[in-house]
């Protein structure tokens, strides 16, 4: 897996609706960051999970739209910033693959892999 997967022990793996375009923006580093969010089921609620890509590709972009099934392997991140001069948090998901629901095998395939990075609580 890519560059968010370095801890075994943060690994997500998620499944929902995309509910808005997403939107990129560039940050100082040079990088580029695509925002999002996912909707998603928990305890029969529905709930509104942030979702960040760093750098992902034009073609990995456009591969999924707004109300279409995705399945995402990442690490949750609680990230701090300064806004109207008060520090305030955000915690995210941030995406190491994304795929489209409708692509079954390679769904299977992405969700094996994410088991194979999560070491058991003994170990």
């Amino acid at each position: 897996m890519g560059q968010n997967s370095s801890s075994a022990h943060n690994v997500v793996v998620l499944g929902g609706t995309v509910t808005n375009e997403p939107a990129r923006r560039s940050l100082k580093s040079g990088s580029d960051v695509v925002n999002f969010d996912l909707s998603t089921t928990v305890d029969d609620r529905q709930i509104s999970v942030p979702v960040a890509w760093y750098d992902p590709s034009e073609s990995a972009l456009s591969s999924f739209a707004v109300d279409e099934e995705v399945v995402i392997v990442g690490t949750v991140r609680r990230r701090f910033f300064r806004s109207g001069g008060l520090t305030q948090s955000r915690t995210e998901v941030v995406v190491d693959s994304l795929l489209p629901a409708r692509r079954a095998k390679s769904v299977r395939s992405l969700r094996a892999a994410a088991a194979g990075l999560i070491r058991p609580a003994d170990e």
